[in-house]
């Protein structure tokens, strides 16, 4: 492991590249922040001795690349729409299911962050409870009640 003055060095030398590169391959200044994060913990926990500066510039710009990568290719990042994907979908879509999307974020986060990865993006309560890390049953009870909850909002429309 690296000493924290170690890092803070390569981070004053290295950032700008590091975060031009993610956001060439991510184009998106939040995942840039994360793989930018990623790259300089994998730095401090690493105990390769690099033998120039020049040979420690090309691991570091290495695994940045290999990071950006593996978040493109990732199960989560395939497998979600960004949110103002979400409103632009919602604007072309018909009234209704705008009244439903509406609906479902006003519910409380507990229930929301269950009905939206369930509908919207297809994980099963299994699936859910892992990523929440909640008991399978508790996910099957949200669900329920936030159900129950859109039922008395939306009515005869809900369904």
């Amino acid at each position: 492991m690296r000493s924290s003055g170690e890092v803070d060095r390569a981070i004053d030398l290295y950032a700008d590249t590091v975060r031009r590169l993610c956001m060439i391959y991510l184009k998106s200044y939040d995942d840039t922040e994360d793989i930018f994060q990623n790259v300089f913990i994998k730095y401090l926990l690493s105990s390769a001795e690099f033998k120039s500066p020049e040979h420690e510039k090309a691991w570091i710009i290495r695994v940045t690349i290999n990071e950006c990568k593996d978040f493109l290719k990732s199960f989560f990042r395939k497998r979600s729409i960004p949110l103002d994907e979400i409103q632009e979908l919602r604007a072309d879509a018909p009234e209704s299911s705008g009244e439903v999307l509406d609906a479902v974020m006003s519910l409380p986060q507990k229930y929301k962050d269950a009905v939206y990865l369930h509908y919207y993006e297809g994980y099963s309560a299994a699936e859910i409870a892992k990523l929440l890390r909640k008991n399978v049953n508790t996910i099957y009870t949200n669900l329920a009640r936030a159900r129950e909850l859109l039922r008395e909002r939306l009515g005869d429309d809900f369904e």
